[in-house]
């Protein structure tokens, strides 16, 4: 963003909190309908929130960072390349890693295949890239999808620094070489480019190109020291992710340790009780490993090394009973030794103790960003298509990519709000939280589409105060908001259906801040669904994925007859009703673009991929195909 840009951007932004705040006042100060609270006080809060959600995106906008081209990548870094994959087809993967293997940065390439599938190990073989798969460690155990296929990884690899590519992220051979000099920078942690899909019509109608938030938003996230890790198309410095695992896991084992500590005092009190008037004579054994539990307790408070706590503890029960003046019998000896178990919190049932990346939530990505910032480590938004994707095609694919991405943000939302995460700076928390409450905007989508259906068929207003004077003091605003919009989005396409999408996408959202809360207050389990690679469904149109959408519809279409009947025939005032015939104009235009996903067949034949599959790939997958027919059993012929 040029300098003069920003001015224009600063200066809107700075109007659009002028005028919201006009605005609001006058709303919540004289306008609320408290007969009609129910549909009243609902409108103001979604028009609050509206608001807020703008001067976030101004805030956000207000210190974008265009950086200057990155130093050139120092010879001699060790880098390893993971490319993750769970259920993709063959053909996808080996494209990406041959791709990747060729990339011009010396490094070394591995495939993750957390599906443990012969024909990928041996492709990955005829390609001369490593294959990592899970060990039968994590047989039985929670295995934390993509991150905890990547943390396995970790353990096998050593490069200094880790580039992630999805499955099907096919990297140019640059890419390397215009990431890595930004890690001459000591402070940073990883550096994340664009994604970016090849096999989108221009149109664009299910939404796949996000520009405006793989540009401007990114840029404006790392002005303020908080781009985001996307999860792909990423460079991470070993160092520091590593780093978040063992601060991570200590600061879980400090807590674990507390606990316990706690658990073994009134386990050893009760005991005591018990045994006073069963056998005073243990006492003593008890009084002595008390005290131990107390040296262990001050131990804690004063942050010596939890090992160090445990083994004094350890040592302190042992002398409680072999120094003793009275016998400790063998029922004493068992309990001890259970409170000694209990407060060895190093010991894990999980596969690997320490997770580099964040398994806490299904956005491994934005959790992992976010806590790298609270730490201290720094990172970096570079602008420019280094890897080509391929975007959803169909509807409920994308959807049900949607609400993963929602679900995991309003998970990390919800169970570790970045607004009380200690470590971060004020901009920062904004930033993410910018992000995660974007997606609450389900719930205000839905009073934006109940209101004026509750007014143009019951005649009830959702706000006590003229229809002209409300036209003053809300379109100035309005007008703002879009403007600030289309302006600091200059130069990214898709702003528009990017609009369209935010709100059409209504019960997705409402359905992942549900599952995020339910996941993070109430422990219930988030899946992490893969996004399926290729087309799903017949190839027709599926309207039975958007029948919310087309629901509201019909509504607001029924509505409006009624309302413009009760206009003609003087029951409804007429300003009134054409102001809300214009918000149902508006309503329909930001809707109707899933009518128009729901009919998408896949992008048209003149649109070709930019890094195609080459000879190499066809005799690789015949290679392996020709193995999987020879081991194959002959079938058994039916005797005649």
């Amino acid at each position: 963003m040029s300098p003069r840009h920003l001015v224009a951007v600063r200066i809107l932004a700075v109007l659009v909190v002028a005028f919201g705040l006009v605005y609001l006042g006058w709303r919540w100060g004289s306008t609320v309908p408290w007969p009609v609270w129910w549909i009243g006080v609902p409108l103001v809060i979604a028009e609050t929130y509206s608001l807020g959600e703008s001067v976030l995106y101004a805030l956000t906008m207000w210190n974008a960072k265009r950086r200057p081209t990155a130093p050139p990548a120092r010879p001699g870094l060790s880098v390893d390349v993971f490319i993750t994959t769970y259920n993709e087809p063959l053909e996808l993967v080996l494209n990406t890693a041959i791709h990747a293997r060729d990339l011009d940065y010396p490094h070394a390439t591995y495939i993750l295949d957390d599906g443990d599938r012969p024909d990928f190990r041996r492709a990955a073989a005829a390609i001369r890239v490593g294959y990592i798969t899970r060990g039968p460690e994590w047989q039985g155990r929670q295995r934390f999808a993509k991150a905890g296929n990547i943390n396995n990884a970790l353990y096998g690899t050593a490069g200094d620094f880790i580039a992630i590519l999805d499955a099907d992220q096919v990297p140019e051979p640059r890419f390397l070489d215009r990431v890595l000099g930004y890690f001459d920078d000591e402070a940073v942690a990883f550096v994340q480019t664009p994604q970016s899909f090849w096999n989108v019509d221009p149109a664009d109608p299910l939404g796949s190109r996000a520009e405006l938030f793989y540009g401007p938003i990114q840029q404006g996230k790392d002005g303020w020291g908080a781009a985001f890790f996307c999860g792909s198309n990423a460079v991470l410095r070993r160092e520091a992710i590593m780093a978040l695992g063992l601060t991570r896991f200590s600061r879980g084992a400090r807590g674990r340790m507390r606990q316990a500590l706690r658990r073994a005092r009134w386990r050893l009190i009760d005991l005591q009780s018990r045994l006073a008037l069963r056998d005073p004579a243990q006492l003593p054994v008890l009084d002595a490993a008390l005290a131990a539990l107390t040296v262990a307790e001050r131990q804690h408070r004063t942050g010596e090394v939890l090992s160090e706590i445990s083994w004094e503890l350890q040592r302190g029960i042992r002398s409680a009973v072999t120094d003793g003046e009275a016998e400790a019998t063998p029922a004493v000896i068992s309990e001890l030794d259970a409170v000694v178990e209990s407060i060895e919190v190093a010991r894990t049932d999980q596969a690997i103790a320490v997770h580099a990346l964040d398994t806490s939530s299904i956005t491994e990505d934005m959790a992992t960003a976010m806590h790298l910032h609270a730490m201290g480590w720094t990172s970096v938004y570079h602008h420019e298509v280094l890897v080509h994707g391929l975007a959803p095609e169909d509807v409920r694919t994308m959807l049900t990519q949607r609400k993963r991405w929602a679900s995991g943000s309003m998970q990390v939302f919800f169970g570790e709000n970045p607004m009380l995460l200690r470590g971060l700076s004020f901009a920062q928390r904004l930033m993410y939280l910018a992000t995660m409450t974007s997606y609450l905007n389900g719930f205000a989508a839905l009073v934006y589409l109940a209101a004026p259906i509750v007014f143009l068929t019951t005649g009830v207003f959702p706000l006590a105060a003229d229809a002209g004077v409300f036209v003053l003091y809300f379109a100035p605003m309005f007008l703002l908001c879009q403007l600030l919009f289309q302006v600091a989005g200059r130069g990214a396409g898709g702003l528009w259906r990017g609009q369209q999408m935010s709100f059409a996408l209504f019960p997705t959202w409402i359905s992942a801040a549900l599952s995020g809360a339910a996941a993070s207050l109430l422990g219930k389990h988030l899946s992490f669904s893969v996004t399926a690679k290729e087309k799903q469904g017949d190839g027709g149109a599926d309207y039975r994925a958007i029948w919310p959408q087309l629901a509201a519809l019909a509504l607001l279409a029924v509505a409006s007859v009624i309302g413009i009947v009760r206009a003609a025939t003087g029951e409804a005032p007429l300003i009134a009703t054409g102001l809300t015939l214009l918000w149902v104009g508006l309503d329909f235009a930001l809707l109707s673009a899933l009518i128009r996903a729901a009919r998408y067949r896949g992008p048209s034949a003149d649109i070709s991929d930019p890094l195609p599959p080459g000879e190499e790939l066809r005799r690789v997958v015949a290679l392996v195909s020709n193995e999987d027919a020879r081991r194959e059993p002959a079938l058994p012929v039916a005797p005649d």
